[in-house]
């Protein structure tokens, strides 16, 4: 830049000149001061020059500059330099330039790979989540995880870049109709699903009304298996929507609870009575069992002949009890029994007792039948000497065994 001389000059009508390996080429005039002055204003402009080309260098081999973009300005620069108005090293900026244009041809190339390689990789993710969104729309049923994965589709389509407008277009176009499609496919299923829901709920009503009817019923037995049998009915039946569900359930469970409360205070007021009862029982057998039947047959048939009446009267027992209580009373009757057939077998028939009490019998049938006539009501006398008669068959039956 100081020795302008070697690379210009300027002649006597201050025209002036660059020198090139061509030969002298003409790049202005000047005739405002002294050729130094001239030739240093044309340096100056050539080193302006020298300091853009530096800036499209240094851009483009740090990779900021697009390699393409970095081209088109060094052939611009290349294809000026051979008529720009400088004074400079012309013939050593155009082999920099040169070397510029080879190596931004060869950047460029390599990003048109690189672009070319990144469109197929992002055709292919593309593509990906195309058949994804086909294969959802065409079977999938988990139709709220479905849904989010087609919006999270959607979400990572858009972040895809570099593919091109026609395969990009192809591609969104069968990601919408599968899109499109499970929506409808979701929408007849939602559509379908009310229309059972709402039979559902109709069947449910139908089971809660006929739950709330049996609530206040006292036939415990028959009802209890009744409302079991509506429990399963309603496992069995579809759900209805969700409100609908949670009402008619809370409304029959406590129709099903009314019921097994009340039947659960009564079996408890009853189970009460019943140990009452058992205890009552207890103390009679207990009684029975004690007597000497061997000492005084005659005497315990008559106390087992009351402690029937007690026994009757006293009522029932649990039903656990009932069975070894039964045995044990079966046994006391027996034992009494044979102690009379021992007893009858040692007597005469005079003195018999058996005997003696059906002639007791006897006697009593023929004083009703007196009692009957006296009253002239000829229905009783009827049914005296009907009963008078069946005595006397028996007691002749009784004798004629002894």
């Amino acid at each position: 830049m100081n020795d302008w001389t070697a690379f210009g000059r300027v002649d006597a009508d201050g025209t002036v000149y660059v020198k090139t390996a061509e030969g002298d080429r003409v790049v202005g005039s000047w005739q405002a001061g002294t050729p130094e002055e001239g030739l240093a204003h044309f340096a100056r402009r050539f080193a302006d020059l020298v300091t853009e080309v530096e800036l499209v260098e240094a851009r483009l081999k740090s990779g900021a500059a697009d390699a393409s973009h970095s081209l088109t300005s060094v052939k611009r620069l290349r294809q000026q330099l051979d008529e720009a108005h400088v004074v400079g090293d012309i013939d050593g900026l155009a082999n920099r330039l040169d070397r510029l244009a080879a190596l931004a041809e060869e950047k460029a190339g390599e990003a048109r790979a690189a672009r070319e390689t990144a469109r197929i990789e992002a055709v292919a993710r593309k593509t990906a989540l195309v058949e994804e969104a086909e294969k959802i729309a065409a079977e999938s049923t988990g139709w709220k995880s479905a849904g989010d994965r087609l919006k999270e589709i959607l979400d990572e389509w858009k972040t895809i870049r570099g593919v091109d407008k026609k395969t990009d277009g192809e591609l969104w176009k069968r990601f919408a109709t599968a899109r499109d499609g499970f929506t409808r496919r979701r929408g007849a299923h939602f559509a379908t699903l009310d229309g059972q829901r709402k039979q559902a709920q109709t069947a449910k009503e139908e089971l809660v009304a006929e739950a709330e009817s049996l609530s206040d019923s006292t036939e415990w037995s028959a009802t209890a298996n009744r409302l079991k049998e509506l429990m399963a009915e309603w496992k069995a039946a579809p759900r209805a929507a969700k409100e609908a569900e949670q009402r008619l359930w809370e409304r029959f469970r406590a129709a099903q609870d009314a019921f097994f409360t009340r039947r659960s205070e009564v079996f408890s007021a009853r189970d009460a009575e019943y140990k009452g009862n058992l205890d009552k029982k207890l103390a009679i057998l207990a009684e029975i069992e004690a007597l000497d039947v061997d000492a005084d047959p005659r005497g315990a048939q008559n106390k087992l002949r009351d402690a029937q009446a007690a026994w009757h009267d006293a009522g029932r027992v649990p039903r656990e009890s009932a069975a070894s209580l039964d045995r044990r009373w079966r046994a006391a009757e027996e034992r009494i029994r044979v102690a009379m057939d021992s007893a009858w077998r040692k007597t005469t028939p005079q003195d018999n007792p058996l005997l003696q009490q059906m002639r007791e019998q006897v006697a009593e049938a023929e004083q009703r039948l007196e009692r009957a006539k006296a009253a002239g009501d000829a229905k009783r006398v009827k049914e005296a000497e009907q009963a008078l008669n069946s005595k006397k068959q028996f007691l002749a039956l009784a004798e004629q065994a002894s």
